[in-house]
């Protein structure tokens, strides 16, 4: 079997420890064929002495083109030439067979570009598996769904399929850089369905760790970029209940009620079986607050 190049993008802020621990993760993989780390910082000053020649190659970058997360993926896309791409957050860590087991399964698929695989959440020292429960992942699936065990870290794609005629790059005009991974799921799976690898081979780490777990506002504003973006998520029933019950749980904790009761009254219209208008209802009348479910809910790997 030839085993295609792949190219690693790590972007990164502040988080010198995890990334070092990110990097040796990828650089420790028991892949046959050649692979290059690109390391890319976003917002801080670069750690240069990451890099290396030794090995697995690593190149340190500092992010060129738009503030953030998707803006510093690019600049790691845009700097590689190898056959496939991959992601992984600065806070994961891939499985040592990681690469090798989801390259084989993307290359058993010649029409597919995009290929997953399930992960394993790790919350305050315990893991939890989030599997999806099928091989293939299509735009109804992501659009009833996030399917949160989709993780970018699981991200691996055909280099050609990120010219702008097909996929593209990861989109720079998502609010925050939030939900750009869900929508670049969606615009994979328009073309191709994703081929998916059942397994948990990536670790994501949840936690404060996370430079978005607060940030309510930009939750909303991302949450109404997908729905303006992609008619897919509002003409499915479950998936706008979804998103609408998400909004009226961030306008909740932000404090927003007249936002939340709105959300609240689309999220019911929608299905009124959706789980996260109850969350909602119970954090506008103060029974709750939602930062304490939230962390309930990440003790067994799930999220509102």
């Amino acid at each position: 079997m030839n085993w295609p190049s792949v190219g690693v993008v790590i972007p990164t802020r502040n988080r010198p420890e995890l990334v070092r621990r990110a990097i040796a993760a990828v650089r420790e993989q028991r892949y046959p064929g050649e692979l290059k780390v690109v390391v890319v910082y976003d917002q801080t000053e670069p750690d240069y002495l990451l890099a290396s020649t030794d090995g697995v190659p690593v190149l340190v970058l500092t992010n060129w083109r738009s503030s953030g997360l998707a803006g510093a993926r690019n600049t790691g896309l845009l700097a590689l030439d190898t056959e496939l791409m991959a992601f992984c957050d600065d806070d994961d860590q891939w499985l040592p067979d990681k690469l090798r087991r989801q390259v084989a399964a993307l290359l058993a698929e010649p029409e597919a570009e995009f290929a997953t695989c399930a992960i394993e959440v790790e919350y305050e020292g315990r893991c939890t598996p989030r599997l999806a429960g099928r091989p293939r992942v299509t735009v109804a699936d992501l659009a009833r769904s996030r399917m949160s065990m989709l993780h970018s870290s699981s991200f691996l794609i055909r280099r050609e399929a990120l010219d702008p005629e097909r996929i593209g790059l990861v989109a720079e005009d998502a609010p925050g850089s939030q939900n750009e991974d869900w929508d670049l799921l969606l615009r994979a799976a328009r073309r191709a369905p994703i081929v998916h690898l059942d397994e948990p081979l990536v670790r994501v780490l949840w936690g404060r760790t996370s430079h978005y777990a607060y940030e309510y506002a930009t939750k909303i504003s991302s949450l109404r970029w997908m729905m303006q973006r992609h008619p897919e998520i509002s003409g499915c029933r479950p998936g706008a209940a979804r998103v609408y019950g998400q909004l009226a749980c961030w306008s909740a904790a932000s404090g927003n009620r007249s936002a939340a009761w709105r959300y609240t009254r689309e999220a019911v219209r929608a299905n009124w079986r959706e789980p996260r208008t109850a969350i909602a209802l119970a954090a506008m009348t103060g029974a709750v607050k939602v930062e304490n479910v939230l962390s309930a809910l990440h003790k067994r790997g799930r999220g509102i």
